[in-house]
């Protein structure tokens, strides 16, 4: 039975916190995805269709998990992938999970859609930031988000290429899910049951969404479901020129999320970006999917050694990433794996499931017999 953060040996068991303290609607958000949610699963199974082979009598006494991404240098080979919403999964939001990764000396993604001011963010937290940037029809709110990154310091911008319009997220659909949150009498007897949750939201400043203030109200003032926000606010008709032009106007390291295809891979090396988040927005967008561990090999046979390729999505193990990392990878991110935590307590969940990650992959790198992440090839898997 857990009964606290302390009990989490892992993310299911962060889940099965998390599923306990937030209301329905809210928990559903977080843990569902698109239509069958047959890809958010095999984000997942992919990594079990592959065995590590270890090595041993390697000396393993010392090791060093670190790794280099867009230029800043990493303590643990994973980092929180960019998330939105995250003050109605915990009062704190990304002030949170911010501090969290500074801790384990890990980038911080703050979305678009986060709950905090890129502002408060900069000033705050010290380690590498990167800021994922959703492409808007509204061309002042574009401008300002760079000048606002840039005037913060972010150290990286990361461009979401696959929300061209909004994934058919069927258990917000049954749920009512929204942002804010739509107070109904189903909604009120959800809020009602977990009392802590509804204490804090309702006490804590109100809830914005503070990149979007004064160009939109949706998503804030009005409500609005993530799906229909992706479909109606941003623009359809993003090309490949448009990514260009924005990473020109950033000037700095510039990440495309969501690339999928060798050929995508290598249209953003052409373009001149630092690296490629190899990700399917968690079984979010397009259900039928590839996993973004079984197109990790093939990206790297593509591009590897010119752009950094960034694994995210599915990760639960340390062994995952270490797999992911063996396979051409040069790090991993995730989302699930921290806002179920923050969910169940906040930013000491977020450490807490860090830190199970971060001694996972200590471990196993002994186990394997290496010292280095660098010191994984191909050569360490098997596929069944």
């Amino acid at each position: 039975m857990l009964k606290g953060i302390e009990d989490c040996r892992n993310v299911a068991d962060f889940r099965e916190l998390a599923r306990r303290r937030l209301p329905g609607p809210i928990f559903h958000y977080i843990d569902g995805a698109a239509e069958d949610e047959v890809t958010y699963a095999r984000n997942t199974q992919a990594f079990e269709a592959c065995d590590l082979v270890p090595n041993v009598l390697s000396g393993v006494a010392e090791v060093d998990p670190s790794v280099t991404v867009m230029g800043q240098r990493l303590a643990m080979p994973i980092f929180c992938s960019p998330t939105a919403l995250q003050r109605l999964f915990h009062y704190r939001g990304e002030r949170a999970v911010g501090a969290a990764a500074e801790r384990y000396g890990t980038f911080f993604g703050i979305s678009s859609l986060a709950t905090v001011s890129l502002e408060e963010i900069g000033e705050q937290i010290a380690t590498p930031k990167m800021f994922q940037f959703y492409f808007h029809k509204d061309r002042g709110l574009n401008r300002a988000m760079i000048e606002r990154c840039q005037a913060a310091g972010f150290d990286a911008l990361t461009l979401t290429v696959d929300t061209i319009t909004g994934g058919n997220r069927e258990r917000d659909l049954r749920t009512g899910f929204t942002s804010p949150p739509k107070l109904t009498l189903r909604s009120l007897a959800s809020f009602a049951w977990h009392p802590r949750w509804a204490f804090n939201y309702y006490t804590s400043e109100a809830f914005s969404l503070p990149q979007l203030s004064g160009h939109l109200q949706e998503g804030s003032k009005v409500a609005i479901s993530v799906g229909d926000y992706f479909s109606k606010m941003l623009d359809q008709g993003m090309t490949w020129k448009d990514a260009e032009a924005l990473r020109a106007q950033w000037g700095g390291p510039f990440c495309l999320k969501g690339v999928m295809s060798p050929e995508d891979a290598r249209r953003a090396v052409d373009i001149g970006c630092s690296a490629i988040m190899v990700s399917n927005h968690a079984g979010r967008q397009l259900d039928g999917s590839r996993a973004p561990f079984d197109q990790i090999s093939e990206i790297a046979d593509a591009v590897g050694g010119e752009i950094d390729i960034i694994c995210d999505g599915g990760i639960r193990r340390g062994t995952h990433i270490l797999k992911a990392l063996a396979a051409g990878a040069t790090a991993c991110s995730g989302g699930h794996m921290y806002l179920y935590a923050l969910a169940a307590g906040g930013q000491a969940g977020v450490e807490k499931a860090l830190d199970n990650l971060y001694s996972e992959v200590v471990r196993d790198m002994k186990l394997m017999g290496i010292t280095r992440l660098d010191q994984l090839t191909r050569g360490h898997l098997r596929y069944r």
